[in-house]
């Protein structure tokens, strides 16, 4: 019986390495995904560094004709210099946060493109969020201030959805069911790579929009009043991390051009043929780092080529996909097993998968995997749409499949504070006991929480004799009989519930250990 104690130490050591197995399967941040934070980390550097040139071109061009004009370009000059300081102020603050997050992780000399704890998962949290700190407020207020000038300034409808949907802090569906605002979503228990590398990406969203704002106010001024003095060629590529079978597009344009000719392109040694309208497209049969190079030429006025060239790269990586039963690497036959299943990059509509050995479902965040046979793998195949309309397999995994353990019996009871109580055997109070209705079957190992049915069970009870008094019960309420017999108990006395038939949701009928009860 001790064996079966919630108290015993045995029981208490089963516990604990439950607690820690899963403290450990929480902290596992493999080295591939961090390898991957810092790949993108380093993509949207480049990208921020090449979107503060391009703003810092067109701020010059705003200059130059503010100085040739400046009554008639006065207003919109103006306008250029204050997106410009509220990015910079904006962009900063991030900058700020960024290496205070870093140096809490790994030290004061502590760097942003070189860190030494890519998987710690507290700094973040701290630095931004913990004991009353407001830096994740203070970050959404001013994400939320900034979007609303630049919407302000815009003209275009379809750049402003594109602004407002970079610089949303709305927090997503999946936050919402956690009851997570967006700042938790961002800082609560991620990894210090992940951290730096959605700050990175607000980064480089607020220079995108520095650059659509500042385009447009350009376009306020009637060029053809001036002429163009700096032309620079720009790729700009749908994404620079491209998947196995999937394949590479990028855009590739001059910043200003003569809308009465078109340029000739040379990309990797190739002319571009008109018809691509500046649209480079290639395949990704392959993984690794691929260059683009060439130049842009345009014919000038005087008959003379102008000539910009460019450069840039783009990366090809594995199909990948997250796939996590919220049991750890085992399935229950009969049981409708909670699944996690991701795909970076992916909506979640553009997910699909399959199992053997049973049924897998949608339910909504998660999935339900209902295997059938015991012993036999069941295989989750994970498959999602890519954007060209592809359909392409990002992962399989294999699990167990094992049947349910056997639940443990108990009697629940309301303490003097109100609370919900479970006895599973020793001493209980007379006053208590008598107004225990049923016995009830769970299993509640901090693993899994299923409720089994009691169909019956079986009481025996001592005379002073020593003879037993055997009552059944045919189901899971205790018989008069049985009630009469635990009333007329006085203290110190045992009795003993055996024989408990309990039905889980597998359809299994099982006999679970019996409960020894003492009169207290």
């Amino acid at each position: 019986m001790a064996a079966n104690n919630p108290n015993s130490p045995r029981q208490k050591m089963i516990n604990l390495m439950y607690l820690v197995f899963i403290a450990m399967l929480a902290l596992n941040v493999s080295s591939e995904v961090l390898d991957g934070f810092e790949m993108v980390e380093e993509s949207l550097l480049r990208s921020a560094k090449s979107s503060t040139t391009r703003n810092e071109l067109l701020l010059d061009d705003l200059d130059t004709y503010h100085r040739i004009a400046p009554e008639k370009t006065g207003i919109w000059y103006k306008k250029a210099k204050e997106v410009k300081d509220r990015t910079d102020s904006l962009y900063n603050f991030i900058e700020r946060k960024k290496l205070e997050i870093v140096r809490k992780a790994d030290g004061k000399e502590g760097d942003t493109e070189q860190l030494k704890h890519p998987d710690d998962l507290n700094a973040a949290f701290e630095v931004m969020m913990a004991s009353g700190k407001t830096g994740g407020k203070d970050l959404k207020a001013g994400i939320n201030s900034y979007r609303e000038f630049i919407s302000t300034i815009l003209e275009d409808s379809m750049q402003r959805r594109i602004i407002e949907s970079n610089l949303n802090t709305e927090p997503s569906k999946k936050a919402k069911g956690n009851k997570h605002t967006w700042e938790e979503s961002l800082f609560w228990q991620m990894p210090l790579a992940a951290a730096v590398t959605l700050m990175t990406k607000l980064q480089n969203d607020i220079r995108y929009a520095e650059g659509e704002a500042l385009a447009t106010l350009l376009k306020n001024i009637d060029v053809g009043d001036f002429k163009v003095n700096q032309i620079t060629a720009a790729v700009i590529p749908q994404s620079q991390i491209v998947m196995r079978g999937g394949g590479y597009v990028a855009e590739i344009a001059l910043s200003a051009v003569d809308s009465t000719q078109k340029p000739t392109i040379v990309v990797n040694g190739n002319v571009l043929p008109e018809s691509a309208n500046g649209i480079y497209r290639t395949g990704a049969s392959s993984t690794g780092t691929f260059p683009v190079t060439g130049y842009i030429e345009m014919g000038r006025g005087d008959g003379s080529l102008l000539r910009r060239e460019f450069s840039t790269q783009y990366y090809v990586v594995e199909p990948s996909a997250t796939i996590a039963s919220t049991l750890m690497n085992v399935l229950y036959a009969g049981y409708a097993n909670p699944v996690r299943i991701a795909v970076p990059g992916v909506a979640g509509q553009n997910i699909s998968a399959t199992m053997t050995n049973g049924t897998l479902s949608r339910n909504g965040e998660l999935w339900v995997a209902k295997p059938s046979k015991i012993g036999q793998e069941a295989m989750i195949v994970v498959t999602a749409k890519m954007e060209d309309g592809r359909t392409q397999e990002m992962a399989r995994t294999a699990f167990r499949v094992r049947a349910l353990p056997d639940p443990l019996p108990y009697m629940e009871y309301t303490d003097e504070n109100g609370n919900p109580k479970k006895f599973r055997g020793g001493r209980l109070a007379k006053s208590i006991l008598i107004n225990v209705g049923e016995v009830n079957a769970a299993i509640d190992d901090d693993l899994l929480n299923i409720s089994y049915s009691v169909l019956k069970f079986e009481t025996l009870f001592f005379d002073a004799m020593g003879n037993t008094i055997p009552e059944i019960s045919n189901g899971s309420a205790f018989s008069d009989r049985q009630k009469d017999y635990i009333r007329r108990l006085s203290r110190g006395k045992t009795f003993l519930i055996r024989g408990v038939v309990a039905r889980g949701p597998d359809g299994v009928d099982r006999t679970i250990p019996p409960i020894e009860v003492t009169v207290n």
